[in-house]
C-alpha cells in the first residue's frame, strides 16, 4: 500500500474515534443542566409528587450548586462547539445561566427561573442534535473516503497484477534482477522491436553429438541441465540477457534491455566465467570417460531486438549481423577458446590480451571477418 493510502486509512480511523468521543461528550451538558434543575426543584418535586420530605438546603449552597452546574453546561457547550461548528447552543446556554444568576442574586421571578432552565435544557439538547448531525456528516465523508480508497486499492491491485504477469513473462528470457528492473521502470515497451548496439555471445558444448551417441539419455540430460543452470546463473550475475537456448548452445547479449557502459567487456567477463565453470564441469565427465569441451564466439554491432514468436512461444531475442557472426565464431572456436570479431576486439583492445586469428568468410556474412583469440583480461570485466 502506498503512503497516501496509509495516511488516508489512518485519518479515517482517527476521525471515527473523534466522532465517537464527541457523541459521548454530548451527554455532559444535558446531565449538568438536569443536575442544576434538580438542585433547584428537587426538594419540592420529591414532596409534591412522592410525599417525601427531604432535608432542606442552605440557601447559599443551593444557589452555588445551581449556577455551578450551569457553568459546567457552558464549559461543555464551549468545548463541543468545535466539533459541530455552531454557536447557538452556547448562546442559549449563556442566556440560561445569566437568568439563573439574575433570579438568585438580583431579583427573583418564578417565570424567569423556569425560562432559565428551559434555556439550559434546550441548549443541551440542541448541542447534542448538532453533534449527531456532525457525526452523520463525518460518517458520510468517511464512507466516501473509504470508497475512494478502495477504488485506488483496486486500481493498484490491477496494476500490480499486470506487473506480475509481465514479470513472469520477462523471467523466461531475462535474469530475475533485470526483469524486475524492467517491470519496475515500466519498461515493457522495450519488448517492442528496436535497434541497439550490443555485444553478442554464443556458447556451445564441443563434441556433444558424439557424447550423446555414447552416453545414456539420463547422462545427456544431466550434462545439459548442469550446463544451462550454470550459464543462467553466470548470465544473471553479469547482467546479460539470454536470447535463446538450443540444446547444447546458448546465446546471450548485452546492452539491452538494460543499458551497460561496456557491453563487450561485460560479454568477455561472462565468457571467461563460463570457461572456468565449464572446465570444472568437463573434468567431472572426463572422469566418467566422456570427452567434451566448450567454445565461445563474441561479436559486436547494431542488431534488431524485440519479442519474436507467437503467444505461448515467444521470446525476447536479437537478430542481425553481430548475432550471425557470433554464432559462426562459436562454431569455429576450438575447445576452451574465445573468439572475437574485429569490432568487438577494437572495443576492448586496451583491456585484454588477444592474438590475431584467421580471417574467415562466414556463411551469411558478406565481408571477410578478422578474428582474435582471447588470451586474458588485463582489466577485470
Amino acid at each position: 500500500m502506498r503512503t497516501d493510502e496509509i495516511g488516508a486509512s489512518s485519518s479515517t480511523r482517527d476521525a471515527v474515534r473523534f466522532d465517537n468521543s464527541g457523541l459521548a461528550a454530548g451527554v455532559l451538558p444535558l446531565l449538568a443542566a438536569t443536575g442544576s434543575l434538580v438542585a433547584c426543584y428537587g426538594t419540592l418535586l420529591a414532596a409534591g409528587a412522592f410525599g417525601i420530605e427531604m432535608v432542606g438546603w442552605r440557601g447559599h449552597l443551593q444557589a452555588v450548586v445551581m449556577w455551578g452546574l450551569g457553568g459546567v453546561v457552558l464549559w461543555a457547550l464551549w468545548s463541543e462547539r468545535v466539533q459541530h461548528g455552531r454557536n447557538l447552543p452556547l448562546a442559549i446556554g449563556a442566556v440560561g445561566v445569566g437568568l439563573i444568576l439574575f433570579v438568585l442574586y438580583v431579583h427573583f421571578e418564578q417565570s424567569l427561573e423556569i425560562l432559565a432552565y428551559v434555556c439550559l435544557v434546550v441548549a443541551a439538547l440542541l448541542n447534542q442534535n448538532y453533534l449527531v448531525g456532525a457525526y452523520a456528516r463525518r460518517l458520510r465523508s468517511q464512507n466516501s473516503e473509504i470508497a475512494d480508497l478502495n477504488a485506488r486499492l483496486k486500481d493498484r491491485v490491477a496494476q500490480q497484477t499486470g506487473e506480475i504477469e509481465r514479470l513472469d513473462k520477462l523471467r523466461d528470457f531475462l535474469s530475475p534482477r533485470v526483469a524486475e528492473l524492467v517491470v519496475a521502470g515500466g519498461g515493457v515497451r522495450l519488448l517492442d522491436s528496436h535497434r541497439r548496439y550490443i555485444a553478442c555471445l554464443f556458447c556451445d558444448i564441443r563434441n556433444f553429438t558424439s557424447f550423446t551417441e555414447e552416453a545414456e539419455p539420463e547422462d545427456t540430460i544431466a550434462v545439459l541441465q548442469a550446463f544451462h543452470d550454470r550459464i543462467g546463473e553466470l548470465t544473471g550475475r553479469h547482467n546479460g540477457t539470454i536470447g535463446f537456448r538450443a540444446g547444447d548452445g546458448v546465446m546471450v547479449f548485452f546492452n539491452d534491455p538494460i543499458p551497460c557502459e561496456h557491453p563487450v567487456r561485460d560479454a568477455l567477463g561472462l565468457a571467461v566465467a563460463i570457461r572456468e565453470a565449464a572446465t570444472d564441469l568437463c573434468r567431472t565427465w572426463e572422469r566418467l570417460g566422456f570427452s567434451i569441451g566448450i567454445g565461445i564466439g563474441i561479436a559486436a554491432g547494431y542488431a534488431t531486438l524485440g519479442l519474436i514468436g507467437t503467444k505461448g512461444g515467444a521470446g525476447y531475442t536479437a537478430i542481425g549481423n553481430p548475432v550471425n557472426i557470433a554464432a559462426r565464431l562459436c562454431d569455429l572456436a576450438e575447445d576452451n577458446a574465445i573468439l572475437l570479431d574485429q569490432r568487438a576486439y577494437l572495443d576492448v583492445e586496451n583491456t585484454v590480451t588477444a592474438e590475431p586469428a584467421e580471417t574467415h568468410r562466414l556463411k551469411g556474412v558478406r565481408k571477410p571477418v578478422e578474428t582474435y583469440r582471447l588470451r586474458a583480461l588485463t582489466v577485470d570485466a
